[in-house]
């Protein structure tokens, strides 16, 4: 859970429904199942991410007497109710693919088991994190693929919407393979490594750019990296030439530098022609300013001699795919399965499981999507992470998750490795088939 935030950050629809299965005493275990029901168009793959959260979430999750005192204020709940939240805990269970999963659609990424009221009441925020984290991660992943083994880093939250979104967007980003966030609180909270250069304000509030450049090397000469495209991009790299040798003499060293705007790959090559030529091979190139995927690619193609990229506003707010059609369903409440059968919105009955297969090298080939029970070829995907209310002690630390990320795109198709248009098949076991008709039939037979 986010430091400070409360648990009526919620839908009130969430409280209304509580209030109603209590008073008639609806707190049998209930099965819910958050998955995506199709991909963007510019999608082929997800990468699963957000479970941390959600884990301490729901191990945090407590009302407040404050937050009790303004719900009996608002006159919307009995005492009675308001009573029962006094002691209210999650005492359930979760299951989920491990974060740093590729997944595809109607593919539960988490599944929660516990009585009624609780597996209701915690759908609102579940879908906040998973989806969120989900959505930059995929996106960060692409960018991964799509700038092989360049250095890619976080500078979004100033352009995120809010600051929880920039905070998870660098956990999210940094699991997903990038080098590190400039938010510093995400080295705080989940140990992604920090990096920062200077701003455009710090080279113009000096009347000399050299000046500028020596006066932040003296205060940060650690990790030294100058921005030089305040003015004339290829003047500032000389200038640099020129300064290195002096700040050489102080000890301090030029690790890289970096280009905000422009013809950046032409940017790049001139400026690395300059440093060549000046005797600072050594010197990174970092390149930013309104970066995506599609722009990283292109780059690539082109050999432009950049060393690490700076991504913001495309990443955080995952601007060509800003949301996916994410979903929370019922899917069983006291032993028997349950199906919606809204036009175009209609689920999968009863609590699943998902079946990978892979080729010779570990290549994804397809998935099978059954019942729970149902073994088909290839491997589990949904693992147990909490057991009445409290999470396993296996479950890994963010560098294992970054691991498994890495080793996710390395099982994708080629065709998806390079973003290409493509669809991994996701069967449906006929055991999941006759669970539906069965649900159907039983549906089709209740009174009214």
């Amino acid at each position: 859970m986010i430091a400070g935030e409360s648990l009526l950050l919620t839908d009130l629809y969430q409280l209304n429904m509580m209030q109603a299965y209590y008073d008639h005493g609806m707190t049998e275990p209930a099965v819910f199942e958050l998955f995506v029901r199709k991909l963007p168009a510019r999608r082929g793959f997800l990468m699963a991410a957000g479970l941390e959260q959600v884990v301490d979430f729901l191990e945090g999750l407590r009302f407040a007497d404050d937050e009790i005192a303004f719900l009996d204020r608002s006159g919307r709940f009995t005492r009675e109710f308001l009573n029962n939240l006094a002691g209210f805990r999650f005492t359930g269970n979760v299951d989920a693919v491990p974060e740093g999963t590729i997944v595809f659609p109607n593919e539960p990424l988490l599944r929660v088991t516990a009585p009624l009221p609780q597996a209701q009441f915690v759908e609102t925020r579940l879908i906040n994190f998973v989806h969120f984290e989900t959505i930059v991660a995929s996106k960060a992943a692409r960018m991964v693929l799509a700038a092989p083994g360049k250095r890619l880093i976080d500078f979004g939250l100033r352009r995120a919407h809010g600051a929880e979104a920039g905070l998870l967007a660098a956990r999210a980003s940094y699991l997903a393979g990038f080098a590190g966030t400039a938010t510093v609180l995400a080295e705080r909270r989940f140990g992604v490594p920090i990096f920062g250069t200077m701003a455009h304000s710090f080279v113009q509030a000096h009347d000399d750019e050299t000046l500028a450049f020596e006066h932040f090397a003296h205060a940060r000469p650690d990790g030294l990296v100058l921005l030089i495209d305040t003015y004339d991009t290829e003047k500032a790299a000389a200038k640099v030439v020129a300064l290195a040798p002096r700040l050489a003499r102080d000890g301090i060293r030029i690790r890289g530098v970096r280009l905000d705007s422009g013809d950046l790959g032409e940017h790049a090559r001139q400026v690395r022609r300059i440093l060549d030529e000046g005797g600072l091979p050594e010197v990174s190139i970092l390149a930013s300013g309104g970066l995506d995927e599609d722009q990283l690619a292109d780059l690539t193609r082109q050999a432009a001699p950049i060393d690490a990229y700076g991504i913001g506003t495309s990443l955080v707010t995952s601007s060509d795919v800003p949301a996916l059609d994410c979903a929370y369903k019922l899917q069983e409440y006291a032993g028997l399965p349950r199906r919606k059968r809204s036009e175009g919105k209609a689920t999968w009955p009863g609590r699943k499981q998902v079946w990978r297969r892979t080729d010779s090298q570990g290549r994804i080939v397809g998935d099978t999507l059954t019942i729970e029970g149902d073994r088909q070829d290839g491997d589990p995907l949904l693992r147990p992470i909490m057991r009445d209310g409290r999470r396993l002690p296996d479950l890994p630390m963010l560098d294992a998750v970054r691991a498994h990320a890495a080793s996710q795109l390395l099982r994708l198709p080629d065709a998806l490795r390079a973003l290409q248009p493509m669809t991994v098949p996701v069967a449906i076991a006929p055991a999941l088939y006759a669970l539906a008709a069965d649900c159907d039939a039983r549906q089709a037979a209740m009174p009214g």
